[in-house]
């Protein structure tokens, strides 16, 4: 039997499973013995190829739709080499199975498949799914490897999210760029700009928010306080105020109930970014780039999880790794007795490829104060969540009581806490870390006395003013959370999977993609749409903006992953989509200036049309004119000149464009001259030259 070859998706991967395995052999780009060679990717190792591969004509940004038949795919050039090593170790002939051993996700999947594919590979390959690198899973892992074909599905999935996602970011941007004559690409995305239109339309809310004042009348009964409903008029406000100000308040009702908080969930991946941003303030790719380090160096289990729950068959393990935190982060078990009910995390039906994100046993061994400070505390809110998440219950006596005073109704409510629970832990973190949650909507509790029906008080009153507060604006725990429920509330429970915008994996890069375009920037927490931002979401089509069409291919992308929806179908729908966005949009004149703040260079000789600079060129704005000055062309470089800006704007106003240093071949020295505009019409433009008179 000849040797596995295992494919990891970084070196920092492959040398985990080799340290396993005992393979310590290195060599160029892999690590090998005598019966196992183990190599890796690089992340993306091939990716799509771009449009002009499909021909000549793609090079026109205006030949649209771009709709391939077979998609062309490309070796990354930084990656060459890598993929040179994999292709020839594939094809050795010592090796006669491949380990798919890439990150266990959708994107995992994609890379090996690629480079599989491109490497013209026809062995047989079984898949390690693990959820932690972990010697011990490791081990285990790869004593129940899975039949590589059976991740069909989820390849399936991972092609179709790229094939739309390339389909449509092309196509619209190409189409918007030319529509709108813009100086700069205007990028458009499949999930960027539902994304992009959330955020816009919050900060919309808010700058065309109208404050409204509004009243309450208070009554203070002695030992505590009432108050009564929303009163829009003051002159009705202070009527109450001054038949109840020393009047008697009577109890009309009192209501008492035992209520209990159940902890919360363990952490998947976006429930993980969000607190890490209340906080920390840490962006969600932080957040990912740090959970990323914890599970590369074995501190914490798979992050691209959607999961917030356990396998049934993980109670002990979590029980010990409970043990260990108690021991290891004192700080988060004071004032509370460790008593972990494990069985509440535990649900194999809500959890579909990863498990929820926990601590590894590895924090045992491991020194946490040679942590970056970011993965420390990433560490610390994951071993937190394990703790609290085990916790019992948060149980009080709410109180609500009802008062009528002078023919009005006033309220209040309290609250005496019965058990603490997981909250201690909670306060225990916020303690230790010395911050406290910013979002917190939680008001100060209040215990009441013991109050009874139809017992009275003498009361003072007054009137309080209120505001109404127009909605805040997007953080990225917020804008987290919206993503993530995008279109939801147009479904039954049931109906679909409900995955939202984007999945936990890719929400982040969404986020930064968006920042990094220039479209929102972030203003300490909060994420705030630019000019340019609300400019390109004034002009998007409504189905371009659609969080809940969005929301509904992402649905449609798990339901592949479970055979449950149709390939071939998925990428009509995306191919009839671009198709209407093409077909179905027109140009908004009014905000057509916007984009195009391009430098008028001069004036077309031929059209009078405007002349624009390109990277390579100064081109007529008329698509039916073929006026084009080069930058380079071979009537210049003979002299050792281009045409620059300056050159080509005293040609254009002027007609010629004097130097005095122009080059001979003859002599290889410079003389003066005049280059002369000698355009005669045809497909190149030409040139003469006129000396000076002696």
């Amino acid at each position: 039997m000849g040797k596995q070859l295992v494919i990891a998706e970084k070196p920092s991967v492959a040398q985990s499973i080799a340290k396993v395995l005992s393979v310590n052999n290195k060599k160029d780009g892999y690590i090998e013995n005598d019966n196992y060679i183990i190599s890796w990717c690089v992340g993306h190792l091939v990716e799509l190829a771009p449009p002009e591969s499909y021909g000549e004509e793609y090079k026109n940004w205006d030949n649209l739709p771009i709709m391939p038949d077979d998609y062309n795919y490309i070796i990354k050039p930084a990656s060459k080499k890598q993929f040179e090593t994999l292709k020839k170790l594939m094809s050795d002939s010592s090796v006669s199975e491949i380990v798919c051993a890439t990150d266990a996700g959708r994107e995992g999947e994609l890379i090996f498949r690629h480079t599989y594919k491109m490497a013209e590979c026809k062995k047989p390959f079984k898949r390690l799914w693990i959820s932690s690198l972990e010697d011990a899973a490791i081990k285990e892992g790869f004593q129940n490897l899975h039949i590589g074909f059976d991740y069909d599905n989820l390849y399936l999935s991972a092609l179709c999210r790229e094939r739309a996602d390339w389909l449509v970011g092309i196509n619209a941007t190409r189409f918007f760029t030319t529509l709108y004559k813009s100086a700069s690409v205007l990028s458009i995305g499949r999930v960027q700009s539902p994304t992009l239109a959330m955020i816009v339309e919050r900060d919309n809310q808010i700058a065309n928010f109208k404050k409204e004042k509004y009243y309450t009348v208070e009554i203070n009964c002695g030992d505590f306080s009432a108050t009564s409903e929303k009163i829009l008029n003051f002159v009705q406000a202070e009527s109450i105020k001054n038949k109840c100000d020393n009047a008697q308040a009577t109890v009309t009702d009192v209501k008492k109930e035992f209520k209990k908080t159940a902890p919360p969930k363990l952490y998947d991946l976006t429930s993980l970014q969000r607190d890490a941003n209340k906080l920390y303030g840490f962006t969600a790719q932080q957040t990912l780039e740090s959970v990323q380090r914890l599970y590369d160096n074995k501190l914490s289990t798979y992050p691209r999880t959607d999961s917030r729950y356990l396998t049934e068959d993980m109670e002990q393990t979590a029980r010990n790794i409970i043990t260990i935190i108690a021991n290891v982060m004192p700080e988060l078990c004071r004032n509370t007795e460790i008593n972990p009910n494990v069985a509440v995390v535990m649900n194999n039906k809500k959890v579909s490829d990863h498990h929820a994100i926990i601590p590894t046993a590895n924090i045992e061994k491991t020194d946490l104060k040679s942590l970056t400070d970011t993965d420390r505390k990433m560490l610390l809110l994951i071993a937190h969540r394990l703790i609290s998440a085990t916790s019992e219950s948060f149980e009080y006596e709410s109180t609500s009581v009802t008062l009528n005073c002078s023919d009005t109704e006033f309220k209040t409510v309290g609250k005496m806490v019965t058990k603490n629970g997981f909250r201690t832990i909670e306060e225990n973190l916020k303690m230790y870390l010395n911050c406290k949650d910013e979002e917190s909507t939680d008001k100060e509790e209040k215990t009441l006395p013991n109050i009874s029906v139809n017992q009275t008080f003498e009361v003072v009153s007054s009137i309080k003013d209120h505001y109404t507060q127009p909605p805040k604006p997007y953080t990225e725990d917020t804008l987290l959370s919206a993503m993530e429920r995008a279109g939801n509330e147009d479904y039954d429970t049931d109906e679909v999977e409900r995955k939202g915008l984007g999945t936990p994996a890719t929400r982040a890069n969404i986020i930064e993609t968006i920042i990094k375009r220039g479209y929102v920037e972030r203003k300490k927490k909060q994420l705030i749409s630019t000019e340019k931002g609300k400019s390109i979401y004034s002009i998007l089509p409504e189905e371009l903006k659609s969080a809940k069409m969005t929301a509904e291919w992402e649905n449609k992308l798990v339901l592949i992953n479970k055979s449950r929806y149709d390939t071939g179908e998925f990428m009509n729908e995306i191919e009839n989509f671009v198709k209407h966005i093409i077909s179905g949009t027109s140009a908004d004149e009014k905000t057509k200036s916007v984009f195009n703040d391009r430098e008028v260079i001069g004036i077309c000789p031929r059209c009078k049309n405007n002349i624009y600079e390109s990277k390579t060129n100064f081109y007529c704005d008329n698509k039916d004119c073929n006026f084009i000055l080069w930058k380079k062309n071979k009537f210049w470089e003979i002299k050792k000149k281009t045409i620059t800006k300056s050159a080509a704007k005293v040609l254009l106003s002027k007609g010629r464009v004097h130097y005095d240093d122009l080059y001979s071949e003859n002599t290889g020295k410079t003389y003066s001259a005049d280059i002369l505009l000698d355009d005669t019409g045809g497909k190149y433009v030409n040139f003469k030259l006129e000396f000076p008179q002696k």
